[in-house]
């Protein structure tokens, strides 16, 4: 039996001393603090089963009664000591930690002293039981150190029983998930035929391929081209078919109507954006309007910008200029109490903070607004890319929008991605600013007019494709096609 003693300033150092002889496989079988360190006793794990046969042996009455050396006793009589009485397994542990006077830095391997102790008083009960009864006492020694379960004898019929539908179901995931790809296979090629058979139509059809690459230079997607595109009647000239395409994409653009404004309509309207596209400038014309038409008691302005430095001056100033006040709503008590002021008006104006289109912040500004008489209104930058464009409107898609207003036409140099926009996502648009000044440079949106001048662009641009280019265009598949009234057609 190898049982050594290793004694260090620390126990850390006496474990480390242990380890290093005896490896991963070392045991502690006893740790104290003495006078010159700390002692720690210790084996390897193999040994473990040498040393429950030793413990079960008798000893010699003399050992327990040897009187200790200098006052001290000898490492046999401290492990005699520290020996349990056979079946005695309520030993707590707060005589555990006491006897082997455990640490923090040992509270490992005092789980395994626990863990030995256990096992020889097993084999201790195992050892007074009759033979007929030992080799389910080895067996129910064995099974917590086994991961297989305890025999059954109606298991293998349960096991049996259970087979075929094991079987069949993992034939049918497979199968569910290779019917899935084959259809998604089999769309892919039918999208790529068309869109071949397509083109080389508009490559036989000089009108449609002049049209195609008139949108896509325009600043209109591929989808939104092609979708126009393919439903225009083959005998009609140049002229007409041009004339037609406008008419199309004016049909499908949704405008309010222009008999009646906002500030006619009334209500309570929230202005909503990224940073940057007019927001405040936006509130100030509808102030504007709606002073001029009912005079300056009518409007209330409300502005929810904190982030901003001097956001709130600016609309401060706007409201000077138009004889209204101008209130700030740091929170959503805060905001309801003004909107519960300025309830006798017919219209008010909620200027909120610029937040980009990535902001997680825009949920909690949508969970501000969520009141029902809170209109919300969605200012885009006309001058914006389509992507941008896009990504704004998925991160308020789940905004109950009312509608959008369109800004900084005067500085858009193409306004087919606004408008391609505003038909795939079938947004009503209410207005449109073409200018800085308050109100004058505010137009109500006219449908016909800003296709005409989304079309009539004529300077070039270095991303204007060419018309060797168009198959670049439509060589991937449409994912999400758009669907066009059938009325607008």
């Amino acid at each position: 039996m190898n049982v050594q003693r290793f004694l260090a300033p620390t126990s850390r150092e006496a474990m480390a001393k242990a380890r290093s002889v005896f490896g991963d496989s070392a045991v502690i079988l006893s740790s104290r603090s003495t006078g010159g360190g700390f002692e720690v006793v210790a084996t390897a794990e193999e040994n473990l089963d040498q040393i429950a046969a030793q413990r079960l042996t008798p000893r010699p009455q003399a050992v327990s009664e040897a009187p200790a050396v200098g006052g001290r006793r000898s490492l046999q009589e401290r492990a005699e000591l520290q020996r349990p009485v056979l079946g005695n397994s309520q030993s707590s542990v707060e005589q555990d930690t006491e006897t082997l006077a455990m640490s923090t830095l040992s509270f490992q391997d005092y789980v395994r002293e626990r863990m030995l102790r256990k096992r020889r008083e097993a084999l201790g009960q195992s050892a007074q039981a009759p033979v007929a009864a030992q080799p389910r006492q080895r067996e129910a020694v064995v099974q917590p150190r086994s991961v297989l379960p305890t025999p059954d004898h109606n298991r293998p019929q349960q096991a049996a029983s259970r087979s075929p539908q094991a079987g069949s179901g993992a034939p049918s995931a497979v199968e569910a998930r290779l019917t899935g790809e084959l259809n998604a296979l089999k769309d892919m090629i039918e999208e790529r035929f068309n869109t071949l058979s397509w083109l080389g139509n508009s490559r036989q059809n000089p009108i449609q391929s002049n049209l195609m690459l008139k949108l896509i230079r325009s600043g209109y997607s591929p989808a939104v081209a092609r979708a126009v595109l393919e439903r225009m009647p083959p005998e009609l000239s140049a002229a007409d078919a041009f004339k037609w395409t406008q008419e199309v994409l004016t049909r499908n653009l949704k405008t309010a109507d222009a008999s009646s404004s906002l500030c006619d309509e009334g209500g309570v309207y929230a202005l909503m954006g990224a940073t940057g596209v007019g927001k405040t400038t936006t509130a100030a014309k509808l102030a504007a309007q709606c002073v001029k038409a009912y005079g300056a008691n009518s409007v209330g302005l409300i502005t929810l910008d904190t982030y901003r430095v001097a956001g709130y001056e600016q609309l401060r100033s706007y409201g000077r200029m138009l004889g209204v006040v101008a209130h700030l709503a740091h929170d959503a008590a805060a905001l309801q109490d003004l909107l519960n002021l300025l309830s006798n008006k017919r219209m008010v104006i909620i200027d909120t903070a610029g937040l980009s289109q990535n902001d997680p912040r825009i949920a909690d500004m949508l969970e501000l607004l969520a009141s029902p008489k809170v209109k919300k209104l969605l200012v885009l930058n006309a001058g914006s890319h389509g992507d941008t464009l896009d990504d704004v409107f998925n991160a308020y898609k789940n905004a109950d929008l009312y509608g959008v207003i369109l800004s900084k036409l005067d500085e858009a140099p193409k306004l087919g991605p606004a408008l391609d926009t505003l038909i795939r996502h079938q947004a009503m648009l209410r207005g449109v600013c073409t200018g800085q000044r308050v109100p004058e440079d505010w137009q109500r949106p006219d449908a016909a007019s800003l296709v005409r001048l989304s079309m009539g662009t004529t300077a070039k641009s270095a991303y204007d494709p060419q018309s060797s280019e168009l198959g670049l265009f439509f060589s991937q598949p449409v994912t999400n096609p758009v669907t066009l009234d059938a009325w607008h057609v």
